[in-house]
C-alpha cells in the first residue's frame, strides 16, 4: 500500500454510503455521468494512464483486503462488499476513483503533418469502440473520431475493453457533417470502408493525412459518407461471412497505414 494511504482510516461498510450510492449510480446510468460530469475508472494501471493524460481524480476509493501491498493512491478505503458493489467487473485490484470528464472538440486536436484518424460512424457497442482504442493506440493514430455516436464515450465497458486507451489517445465525438467538414478543411484522405465499388485496403495508398472510415457492422456507413469519401476500400473475405468484427476491421486497417508508414517502435529505432 503506498505510504500515503490512509491505514488508520476505518472502511466504508455500508453500501447505502452516499459516497457509495453515487459511484454505483455512476457505473450504472448514463445520465448521471452526464449530469455530474464524472465517471469511474478502475484498475492500477487504467487509472494510471488517466492521472498520467492530465485527468482529474475527484475521489479514490481503495480496498486494501484486495490492494495489500501494492503501490495504489491515496485513497478513502472501503470494505470487500461495499467495493464488490461498487466495482462494474471483478478483478480490479481493489482501486477505483471518480473522475472529471473532459470533453474534447475537433477543434482541440492536434495533428501531426500527415495524420492517421480512425473515425467511426454510428457505433453502438461501448466494448468494440473501447477495443478500436485500444488498435489506435498501438498504431499511434492521431485521433478517434465517433460521429453521431450511440454509446456514451465514458461509458464503463467502453474503457474496460480499451485498457486505458479512452486516456491516451483523443477522442472526439461530433456530426458526421462536421466531421466531413473538418476532414475536407484540413485535406485529410477520406478512405471508407464498405464492400461495394470498392478496392483492396493494400493497394490504397495511406502515406498521406488519412481517415479511416467505418461504420455499423449491420448496416455500414450512410451515404453521405460514401459520397464524401475520397476512396472506397475493402478488406477481402475469403470465408463465407461477409464481414469481421468493427475492432477487428479497423485493427487490420490500422496496421496498413502503420506498414506503409514504415513506423518502427522505439526499440527497432534504437
Amino acid at each position: 500500500m503506498n505510504e500515503n494511504s490512509p491505514r488508520h482510516e476505518a472502511p466504508l461498510t455500508s453500501v447505502h454510503n452516499p459516497r457509495v450510492k453515487r459511484v454505483i449510480a455512476l457505473q450504472q446510468k448514463s445520465a448521471e455521468r452526464r449530469a455530474a460530469g464524472l465517471f469511474v475508472v478502475e484498475g492500477r494501471r487504467e487509472l494510471a494512464h488517466c492521472l498520467a493524460a492530465g485527468f482529474k481524480a475527484e475521489e479514490i476509493f481503495i480496498c486494501p483486503d484486495i490492494a495489500g501491498d501494492a503501490e495504489v493512491p491515496a485513497g478513502t478505503p472501503v470494505s470487500p462488499a461495499v467495493y464488490a458493489r461498487m466495482a462494474y467487473r471483478d478483478s480490479t485490484e481493489g482501486v477505483l476513483a471518480l473522475v472529471r470528464e473532459r470533453r474534447l472538440t475537433l477543434a482541440d486536436l492536434r495533428l501531426g503533418e500527415s495524420p492517421l484518424l480512425m473515425v467511426l460512424e454510428g457505433v453502438e457497442k461501448p466494448g468494440n469502440l473501447g477495443a478500436v482504442l485500444r488498435s489506435a493506440d498501438a498504431a499511434r493514430a492521431d485521433a478517434v473520431i465517433v460521429c453521431d455516436p450511440l454509446t456514451d464515450l465514458y461509458n464503463p465497458n467502453l474503457i474496460r475493453a480499451s485498457v486505458g486507451a479512452a486516456f491516451t489517445v483523443p477522442t472526439v465525438a461530433c456530426s458526421s457533417q462536421e466531421c466531413i467538414d473538418f476532414l475536407k478543411e484540413r485535406g485529410i484522405r477520406i478512405l471508407t470502408a464498405q464492400l461495394q465499388d470498392s478496392r483492396p485496403y493494400y493497394d490504397t495508398d495511406m502515406r498521406c493525412p488519412t481517415a479511416l472510415v467505418m461504420g455499423t457492422e449491420s448496416t455500414g456507413l450512410t451515404q453521405q459518407w460514401r459520397e464524401a469519401a475520397d476512396a472506397h476500400i475493402r478488406i477481402p473475405m475469403l470465408g463465407r461471412l461477409d464481414s469481421l468484427n468493427v475492432s477487428v476491421s479497423a485493427a487490420v486497417l490500422l496496421f496498413e497505414a502503420v506498414r506503409q508508414r514504415g513506423a518502427r517502435t522505439p526499440a527497432e529505432r534504437n
